[in-house]
């Protein structure tokens, strides 16, 4: 077999395998508001959704810990057999989540089953992405790390993707109510099937030639926990790694790929499905971004491709997220007739993607800015009727090509990022060190963003308050980064 057609093979079970624990990952975010009226109380609905974003976070929390036991099994046993048993770990976590039942049937269960599948999830990730990321690195050739480990990059926006359209497919073929009521748990379940595949194929792969030669030689670390955190020589650069790259990154991504898609539906009462048709092809537009900076990392160096993103995603988060609310309220208005009746009014749910305030007509009077929730609190009742409703036309376009610049800034600070931490340090302690900043910077910095940014809007009131925390993580970080990292070449 030529070296190009071995280094393909690499890539290509690494990263199928990868992509499917991130859709894995992501199809509890992508289904959070569901998830949150199936396993929480419905009495509070923004609480609920808080506590789903917490179960979600949980999942990032946990991937350190996954990289300090996944890490130290990498480099003592070696990276096939690691991210071997990671991924049936994922799979079965979220094949377990799509069979638990709903909090209406077995109560506080139901939440507490959830945390701790979304722990199992975020361990297992903890291991996954430096195993593969590590695994192809050791199989490229010198020059071209920066191209090869690219591929592993967009395994977690084509997760994504993947995530979206396969809940889209599933609402497409079945009703609303349906969806709501079971039809979420498909995505799930059907994932066992994906993994088992890429399962199989991972088995068919060798072990990486730098640990073979590592082990054959006698030089595999006897206890990389000790060498990577216990020598400061080592843990000053896992902590260089960790606050002058990866915590900005982290943010960065989680801000322009999953807090946008959040802040449309949650802060601009735009519909989920809308904005998640909308971002099947800025994903998929953007996606060999991450390909393009990451081969500009081989030729130019990492650093300052990486530190520009972040930079560029600081300076213009406000902007841009200002730029998309005023789009979804664009000053252009169509019309829509419903039908209501004494005996089924539910207009609220029907509309709750609008805003509260309306202009219909009843009949023969026309009525101006009717509070529909106002009149529901009052049980107001409206007789049969079929209601005009003028409403403002969101400009989808304008607001994906706000949310597609910021996943320009994601390519450039992510693209070159696993090519950067493989070079950073020895092959023998490698998975562990590489691993624990990676997953805190992008597992706690940036997993937690949408549930941090989510409780500040909460708490002021102002919609664009849960900016501040990307902004001044990723702003730190730049700051720190320029001042701190060295850039380093590695000949393994």
């Amino acid at each position: 077999m030529s070296v190009t057609n071995s280094i393909r093979k690499v890539i290509t079970a690494s990263s199928v395998g990868t992509m499917i624990e991130w859709y894995d990952f992501y199809i509890f975010g992508s289904l959070a508001p569901i998830i949150a009226t199936q396993f929480f109380p419905k009495e509070n609905p923004t609480a609920a959704f808080l506590a789903t974003l917490a179960a979600f976070g949980v999942g990032f929390v946990i991937r350190p810990f996954g990289a300090i036991i996944f890490g130290r099994l990498g480099d003592i046993v070696g990276r096939k057999y690691t991210f071997l048993v990671t991924l049936l770990i994922m799979g079965g976590a979220t094949f377990a989540i799509g069979l638990i039942p709903s909090y209406e049937t077995i109560g506080i269960l139901a939440p507490i089953l959830v945390f701790v599948l979304r722990a199992l999830q975020g361990l297992a990730l903890g291991g996954e992405y430096g195993g593969a990321a590590i695994y192809v690195a050791e199989h490229a050739p010198e020059g071209k790390k920066g191209y090869y480990t690219s591929f592993i990059q967009t395994t977690a926006t084509f997760g994504l993707f993947i995530s979206l359209a396969v809940i889209l497919t599933c609402k497409s073929f079945m009703s609303a109510d349906d969806f709501s009521a079971w039809g979420w748990r498909i995505p799930f379940l059907v994932s066992i099937i994906l993994v088992m595949v890429s399962y199989y194929i991972r088995t068919k792969m060798e072990e990486s030639p730098v640990f073979k030669e590592l082990k054959a030689a006698g030089k595999t670390s006897k206890n990389p926990l000790k060498e990577s955190f216990g020598k400061w020589k080592n843990f000053k650069v896992v902590l260089i790694a960790l606050f002058g790259a990866t915590a900005g990154q982290g943010v960065v991504w989680y801000t322009g790929q999953f807090y946008a898609m959040n802040f449309c539906i949650k802060n601009l009462n735009i519909d989920a499905a809308q904005i998640q048709w909308m971002l099947i092809p800025v994903l998929l537009i953007g996606t060999p971004l991450f390909i393009v900076f990451a081969r500009l990392s081989d030729r130019y160096g990492r650093k300052w491709i990486m530190l520009t993103g972040m930079a560029l995603a600081a300076l213009c988060y406000m902007s841009l997220y200002k730029g998309m609310a005023a789009q979804a309220d664009w000053k252009s208005w169509t019309q829509e007739s419903v039908k209501i009746s004494e005996s089924k009014f539910d207009l609220k749910t029907q509309m709750s993607w609008w805003s509260n305030t309306y202009t219909y007509t009843n009949g023969a009077t026309r009525v101006e800015r009717y509070d529909i929730s106002q009149k529901l609190e009052d049980s107001h009742k409206p007789p049969k009727a079929t209601m005009t409703i003028h409403l403002p036309q969101k400009n989808i376009f304008m607001i994906g090509l706000f949310i597609f610049i910021q996943l320009l800034f994601v390519c450039m600070a992510y693209g070159p990022i696993a090519a950067f931490l493989v070079e950073l340090f020895p092959p023998e302690i490698r998975y562990t060190s590489l691993s624990l900043p990676y997953h805190i910077g992008n597992g706690v910095f940036g997993g937690l963003t949408p549930l941090i940014a989510e409780s500040l809007v909460v708490t002021t009131g102002n919609i664009f308050s849960g900016l501040w925390y990307p902004i001044v993580i990723a702003g730190t970080t730049v700051v720190l980064g320029a001042f701190l990292i060295k850039e380093k070449r590695s000949s393994n």
